[in-house]
């Protein structure tokens, strides 16, 4: 196993970190996505932290509740050291019944942290994550109230999960401008067949110094290989049942049927070789994965092993290759001879 720096936090994480959604399944939606109960959380938990995995995600809205209170029993019965790991969760969704149950105010953020801690039986996690955009709370009070999280030392560091490009810059801004807690990752959804982030958030990233989390890096399970055009190969499929992410599934068919002779000339799975690839993006600081079974985090956690020649990554480049749109088309053609002279190609 790897370990990769986790944006300017100093902390390093496992290339790959053990995500904890098929924990538990409470709840009509979560049920669907997996129903793990404590005993083989546990198994799961252990073959990760045996595996070199150092980092596990969770959020308070996993089987509603129930996924962090199955991740503190596994750590407390696995006996696990709390400094050997790095444990992130996330706050945003609906936690309660009434409408400030929700969202990123001072309020929602600080009753939310508290009650995961109690959940996970920790005092403090290491990086708690805005799950969402909240339209309805100014970035600025967020801001503040997370850097007020951190110094009141219930989280060590602060990320984000599934915001635009221009909303974390604002709040980059905005922290910097009050010397408040920036953060310091984001949570975005990532795979060879959905690549749209390498538009504008990659650059941004970049920029700014974020690392990035890779959520549902198998696009829901598509890039497993159980899937064709004509719909579920393998019974027991998630995308079966439930069709998340969205994704084109003829652009991701074209990437799994790219994938399918690299994993036959190299003696493994379609997923490992997803996964792979995702590895070999500068960008990336952890990719998370989630397993029913202790076989399918194997097969996953082999992917830290697998390095796809330049060859292999040129293929699967082309294959998946994002069309060009404006401005994108024109910074390129109007930046080119600069480019060139920064990297010493000019003539």
């Amino acid at each position: 196993m790897r370990y990769r720096a986790l944006g300017r936090t100093g902390l390093f994480v496992s290339e790959l970190c053990l995500g904890t959604m098929t924990f538990g399944g409470r709840g009509a939606l979560w049920s669907r996505i997996g129903q793990l109960q404590q005993d083989d959380a546990d198994a799961l938990v252990a073959r990760a932290l045996e595996a070199g995995v150092n980092f596990i995600d969770t959020a308070d809205v996993y089987a509603e509740g129930l996924a962090e209170e199955m991740l503190g029993a596994s750590l407390q019965r696995l006996a696990v050291p709390r400094e050997q790991v790095v444990i992130a969760t996330k706050g945003f969704g609906d936690t309660a019944a009434g409408p400030n149950a929700r969202g990123l105010s001072r309020r929602h953020l600080r009753e939310a942290l508290q009650a995961s801690l109690r959940r996970l039986r920790l005092d403090h996690v290491d990086l708690y994550q805005v799950h969402g955009f909240d339209p309805a709370t100014p970035i600025e009070q967020t801001v503040r109230a997370l850097d007020q999280l951190v110094r009141d030392g219930l989280t060590r560091y602060v990320g984000v999960s599934n915001w635009a490009a221009w909303q974390i810059v604002k709040a980059l801004g905005i922290a910097e401008r009050l010397g408040l807690e920036r953060f310091s990752s984001l949570q975005a959804y990532y795979t060879v067949a959905g690549r749209d982030l390498e538009r504008e958030i990659v650059p941004m990233l970049r920029s700014e110094g974020l690392g990035l989390l890779v959520w549902s890096p198998l696009a829901g399970g598509f890039l497993s290989g159980k899937f064709d055009a004509g719909g579920v190969v393998e019974a027991g499929a998630r995308r079966s049942s439930f069709e998340f992410p969205p994704l084109d599934r003829a652009r991701a068919q074209a990437c799994v049927d790219a994938m399918r002779p690299i994993a036959q000339a190299r003696g493994v799975s379609v997923a490992r070789v997803a996964l792979a690839w995702l590895l070999h993006q500068p960008t990336v600081s952890s990719v998370i994965i989630g397993a029913k079974r202790l076989d399918q985090l194997d097969d996953n956690l082999a992917a830290s092993g697998l390095a796809l020649d330049g060859a292999e990554l040129d293929a699967l480049d082309r294959v998946s290759a994002l069309p060009a749109e404006y401005p994108g088309w024109m910074i390129e053609r109007q930046g080119a001879v600069r480019r060139a002279q920064v990297d010493g190609s000019a003539v």
